[in-house]
């Protein structure tokens, strides 16, 4: 395994080990724990501090951060579909009671390791630690309020046998009514489908396709096999660890959204192909780990897609276009936080009354 991943440096660290449990001491990470590692076979090699990696194992990255009970029922869809995995969840200092139900219902399963943050220290960052205890050829990054479905993880697996080339696979993300959820296959936002997208212009691209089309592509027809697509969801979204350490990690600058949308320009600009799988069906209970500070979620939802506009077109659009999608971006952001807060208003006043 090439060293390349920046991260924890080893001599800010203490490595205590014990029958398959590593615990991290004083990192400036902000880990305080990490626990119930892979049994003996994912041990990290001593002498250079990095996971062994072990043929045949899906390394499973979970962020949580109060998901409740459903980051438990998350990990049980995993271990139900009887593959070799090696489930790892990242626990972003979260305040609720999931990962007590999570540790009373894997008591004594050596599959799932459980590391703590001090502090909430973003998506992006929580993966980027999971990925360095990762033991497995692929890596599958999952949302803890999904649910897996049975043969969705041998699908994706099976997806890179398509060609070398392919670098990430994406499942059929489903709402909890089985409608197809939004993101789960797209094309690229670039700042004017991201304009037709804001200004409902898309709604002509029916008539002139090619010149309102937005990103979106789940109100298109669900394909029979799987396709190549220009970007996949976060909230499923499995790696070949080869592409991974090619393109290199998460970007920490996204707080929380985005992020996936900026790996997967990444995986393309370095020539690595994204698929996308109609087979593989995951349930997604979007939202659960929003639902209490919603207006922080939306800004930063809000700006990653600012910073990712700049970051990758800046020079491709003239400046005066990108200062406009930013302004929509954050008129949209003033009318969702003014809803929101229109919302929780009525909700108490209701409340109130009753």
């Amino acid at each position: 395994m090439r060293n390349d991943f920046p991260g924890l440096e080893r001599q800010e660290k203490q490595l205590c080990y014990s029958s398959g449990c590593l615990i991290v001491i004083g990192c400036k990470s902000g880990i305080s724990e990490v626990s119930g590692l892979y049994g003996e076979s994912a041990k990290q090699d001593r002498s250079s501090g990095e996971p062994q990696l072990v043929n045949g194992i899906l390394s499973i990255v979970i962020v949580n951060y109060n998901a409740g009970g459903i980051l438990a029922d998350c990990v049980a869809s995993i271990i139900s579909t009887g593959n070799q995995v090696q489930i790892i969840v990242v626990d972003n200092a979260s305040s609720d009671s999931s990962l007590d139900c999570l540790t009373s219902s894997i008591s004594g399963n050596d599959k799932v390791s459980v590391i703590k943050n001090d502090t909430n220290l973003g998506f992006s960052a929580a993966c980027n630690i999971g990925v360095r205890c990762a033991v497995g050829e692929y890596l599958l990054f999952l949302n803890p309020d999904c649910i897996v479905h049975q043969e969705a993880l041998l699908i994706m697996m099976e997806a890179f046998d398509e060609s070398p080339s392919i670098g990430m696979v994406g499942g059929l993300i489903l709402n909890p009514d089985a409608t197809e959820q939004a993101g789960c296959r797209r094309a690229i936002p670039t700042p004017m489908r991201a304009l037709m997208y804001v200004t409902g212009l898309s709604r002509l691209k029916a008539w002139k396709g090619s010149y309102f089309s937005d990103f979106r592509l789940n109100d298109e027809s669900l394909p029979e096999k799987v396709v190549m697509v220009e970007a996949i969801s976060g909230a499923c979204m499995m790696v070949r660890r080869s592409a991974m350490e090619d393109v290199g990690l998460l970007d920490e600058g996204y707080f929380m959204h985005c992020e996936d949308l900026d790996w997967c320009m990444r995986f393309r600009n370095k020539g690595w192909g994204i698929l996308f799988s109609p087979s593989a069906r995951v349930t997604h209970y979007k939202g659960t780990c929003s639902e209490s500070r919603p207006i922080f979620v939306e800004w930063n939802k809000h700006k990653g897609m600012v910073r990712f506009y700049y970051k990758y077109f800046r020079h491709q659009y003239p400046v005066a276009l990108l200062w406009l999608v930013s302004a929509c971006v954050w008129l949209r952001f003033g009318l969702k936080t003014a809803y929101l807060f229109g919302s929780r208003a009525h909700g108490t006043s209701s409340r109130k009354r009753g």
